[in-house]
């Protein structure tokens, strides 16, 4: 059993078409733009901290038209507020310290392409993951072609907040393990993955 439970999400760089195209079009990358995170008490699901760092993109420091609408991130925003990913990236990983971590697809993913794609070997890693969405199916949820701002919805609790922002996604996957749980699902951090 696990004392800390962490549910997080990103959002990054993406362009009109990139989804359908797997992000293969020369010069299209998974940059990490945003990570949102909230740290639950692995017992009752309530929620104890946040953690939302913006994070400037590398190679296409740029945002493009379509990510900026589709996140409400200004790249007036990401200059003043955004981070390297680096220190984001050890920030997260301190954030996390000893919890069981999970996000709506395969975020973790992402965090080792990103470590990939910049050159930076670290020892930081997230210790405990696992894929949300696998235990969303097992309790009747559908999930194909969603997101995590969706989960919440479709699990019984109000979406609050601006869709695709990664810190009220994070929410949004919380309330619906929140609201599964209420409704006699078994506690996702308190089996055998967590």
């Amino acid at each position: 059993m696990t004392a800390t439970a962490i549910v997080f999400d990103l959002e990054f760089t993406s362009w009109a078409g990139a989804l359908k195209g797997r992000w293969l079009a020369p010069g299209q990358f998974k940059e990490v733009v945003q990570i949102g995170a909230v740290r639950l008490d692995g017992s009752s699901l309530t929620e104890l901290a946040t953690c939302n760092l913006l994070v400037r993109p590398r190679i296409n420091p740029e945002l493009s038209d379509y990510l900026v609408q589709l996140t409400g991130i200004s790249n007036a925003r990401i200059a003043q507020e955004g981070v390297d990913f680096e220190p984001a990236y050890q920030a997260f990983i301190d954030f996390c310290a000893d919890g069981t971590a999970c996000a709506f697809g395969r975020d973790d993913l992402v965090l080792a392409e990103n470590l990939t794609l910049y050159g930076l070997r670290t020892e930081s890693t997230l210790r405990r993951y696992f894929n949300i969405a696998e235990w969303l199916r097992a309790h009747g949820i559908e999930t194909k072609g969603r997101h995590a701002c969706d989960v919440g919805p479709l699990c019984g609790a109000e979406f609050v907040g601006q869709r695709h922002d990664a810190l009220d996604d994070a929410r949004s996957v919380a309330a619906g393990i929140r609201a599964l749980v209420r409704k006699g699902a078994e506690n996702p951090f308190l089996t055998s993955r967590g």
